[in-house]
C-alpha cells in the first residue's frame, strides 16, 4: 500500500496542476497522510531546478497550513480521532515522548525537528495536545519546515536522478528507518536542548513517559 501511495504522489508530479498537488500533499501530510512530500517535491525540483525555491517555498506554506489541522486534532479531537490517527501511523508508542518534550522545551523541538527524522504530524498533534501557544508553534513550524524543504529541494538541485533512484529502489528500508529514527531522534533533541553538559533530566522523564503523565 505505500509503494502504491508512494507511486500515486510521484504522478502528481507531471500534472498540470503539480503545484496545487505538492501544497496539497504537504498540508496533509503535516496531519494525517502517511507518504512526505519530499519526493514529489523532488521531482518536480528535478524537472525544473530554476524553480526549486519556489517548490520549496510552496512545500513550506502548505505543510505550516496542514499544520494547523494537526494541531487542531490534537487540541480539540484526541481523544475521538487523534488516537486512533497515531495508531493508524504507528506513531502512538511515540507520542507520549513527543508531548514530554515539546511541554518541556517548547519551540526548540519543533525547529530542532527540522533537521531530524520526526514525523511532523506527530509534532503537529502534540502541540495542539499539550496547548501549545499557538503564535509560537506557527513561527516555530515556519523555521522547521523551511530548513526540511529546502534541504531537499537542494539536494535534487545538486546531486538530482541518484537521490531519486535511491529513494525508489529502498522506499521500504527508508520507511522503516525512519519510523525506528523516531525515537532516537527525541533523545537527540532532547540533548541538543538540554543545555551545557550533564545529563538532561527532561531526556531521562521523557524516555518513559506515558500517557497517565498528562
Amino acid at each position: 500500500m505505500l509503494r502504491s501511495l508512494y507511486n500515486w504522489t510521484l504522478a502528481k508530479a507531471t500534472h498540470p496542476l503539480a503545484e496545487v498537488w505538492l501544497a496539497l500533499f504537504s498540508a496533509m501530510e503535516a496531519s494525517f497522510f502517511p507518504v512526505p512530500p519530499h519526493p514529489l517535491l523532488g521531482v518536480m525540483c528535478l524537472a525544473e531546478p530554476k524553480k526549486a525555491v519556489r517548490f520549496s517555498a510552496i512545500a513550506t506554506a502548505g505543510s505550516v497550513l496542514g499544520g494547523l489541522l494537526g494541531y487542531a486534532i490534537g487540541y480539540f479531537l484526541f481523544a475521538s480521532v487523534g488516537k486512533q490517527l497515531l495508531e493508524m501511523l504507528h506513531l502512538a508508542e511515540s507520542f507520549p515522548q513527543a508531548a514530554c518534550y515539546l511541554r518541556a522545551h517548547g519551540w526548540e523541538i519543533i525547529i530542532v525537528k527540522g533537521v531530524l527524522p520526526i514525523p511532523f504530524k506527530l509534532i503537529t498533534i502534540s502541540a495542539g495536545f499539550i496547548k501549545m501557544s499557538l503564535v509560537t508553534f506557527l513561527f516555530a513550524s515556519i523555521i522547521s519546515r523551511s530548513i526540511s524543504f529546502m534541504i531537499v529541494g537542494g539536494l535534487f538541485q545538486l546531486f538530482g536522478a541518484p537521490i531519486k533512484r535511491v529513494i525508489d529502489k529502498y522506499l521500504g528500508l527508508v520507511t522503516i528507518g525512519f519510523v525506528v529514527f523516531v525515537v532516537g531522534g527525541f533523545v537527540l533533541a532532547g540533548m541538543l536542548t538540554g543545555g551545557s553538559g550533564g545529563t538532561d533530566p527532561d531526556a531521562v522523564r521523557c524516555a518513559t513517559a506515558t500517557l497517565a503523565n498528562f
